[in-house]
């Protein structure tokens, strides 16, 4: 059976993906965390022109193995658009970097880029808009209230100005210690299945979900020795179910799914591509796994250049390998296959109802 998607959003998720649609999506629109890195290295808070500098030496060394990039309208569209290829897809953030906490435990509520909206980053020539958000399906009433409206808000832009709307969702610990422990890492599961089921509902109009690997792969049985850090660990789950977590992920979320880095290293992100993949996945979208460790190098541009089209291309070239047995975003429910997608309301009056 045919099925028919917005002109708009369906040539905008095929920007977004390569030519046998699976997206290998290179994120750069850090803010807070890109901050926080530099500020390490040069010893003092980074200005504008800093952010700008590194976002601008990604984006002239990597975007051209990306199917899409995305970037923020802060420090780097107007800085780096034009360095973009021509058959690279373009995503535009739009929600403020970092959250507010609430209460006690504290729960994090999110909003959006003080002047920049839906309609501007579409007059901008955006081809989706991504939004990220900090959830607990937990969380007290009001902040998970405000989390739904906030996306439901954008969703509802982005079907107005017909592009496709790429949903961000983050955990994070309430009555754990932090998110870097062994019983955040055991209730990680549950907490991406969930959000994952809540923000698939029709009423979000979510067309990709950005999700995190629904476990930590430094608590699985098989890598908990050290592997990627040298830290031994107790472990939560082995492989096999890591797997059966993926597969639930998939069996939840019922539009095109792909993984987010975290900022884990490389070894960690490629591992987490593979499996996510083998589950149903349409591939990744990932920053720092690929490039964090190019920052290092500032202020010296030459070096973060070098270390970019080298590591940071076989980076690149690796996670894309990682992601060749992904699933098309087009085979991913709702959808069966690309010839049978149509444009929405395609006939003689199309153009009058548009």
């Amino acid at each position: 059976m045919p099925q028919a998607l917005t002109a708009g959003k369906l040539l905008g998720l095929q920007r977004l993906a390569n030519a046998d649609g699976r997206f290998q999506m290179m994120a750069i629109d850090q803010r807070g965390s890109l901050q926080k890195m530099l500020e390490a290295v040069l010893n003092r808070s980074p200005e504008y022109d800093d952010l700008v500098q590194v976002k601008t030496l990604i984006t002239a060394s990597l975007a051209p193995y990306a199917s899409a990039v995305l970037t923020d309208p802060v420090y780097g569209y107007p800085h780096s658009v034009t360095l973009l290829p021509r058959d690279v897809g373009l995503l535009l953030a739009a929600e403020e970097s970092g959250a507010e906490q609430v209460g006690d435990p504290p729960d994090r509520v999110s909003s959006l880029i003080a002047d920049w909206t839906v309609e501007k980053a579409v007059r901008a020539g955006a081809d989706a808009i991504k939004l990220l958000i900090y959830y607990h399906p937990d969380a007290r009433p009001e902040p998970r209230r405000h989390q739904q409206d906030l996306v439901r808000q954008v969703g509802e832009l982005c079907v107005r100005y017909d592009r496709p709307f790429l949903l961000e969702v983050v955990s994070y610990p309430r009555e754990e210690t932090d998110n870097k422990g062994i019983e955040f890492a055991r209730r990680k599961p549950s907490l991406v299945i969930r959000s994952a089921e809540e923000f698939s509902k029709p009423e979000y109009h979510v067309d990709v979900l950005k999700l995190e690997f629904p476990a930590n792969l430094k608590f699985c049985r098989e890598y908990c020795n050290g592997a990627f850090d040298g830290v031994a660990r107790e472990p939560a789950y082995d492989l096999k179910q890591v797997q059966e977590f993926c597969n639930a992920v998939d069996e939840a979320a019922q539009v095109p799914w792909v993984i987010l880095s975290a900022g884990v290293d490389i070894a960690e992100f490629l591992i987490a591509v593979e499996l996510a993949a083998a589950s149903g996945a349409s591939g990744f979208l990932c920053g720092r796994a690929i490039w964090k460790d190019a920052v290092e190098f500032y202020p010296d541009e030459e070096a973060v250049t070098e270390w970019l089209e080298t590591e940071g291309v076989y980076n690149f070239l690796r996670a894309n390998a990682a992601a060749e047995n992904a699933l098309p975003w087009f085979e991913h429910p709702p959808f069966e296959d690309l010839e049978s997608l149509t444009v929405a309301d395609a006939g003689p009056d199309w153009y009058r109802n548009y």
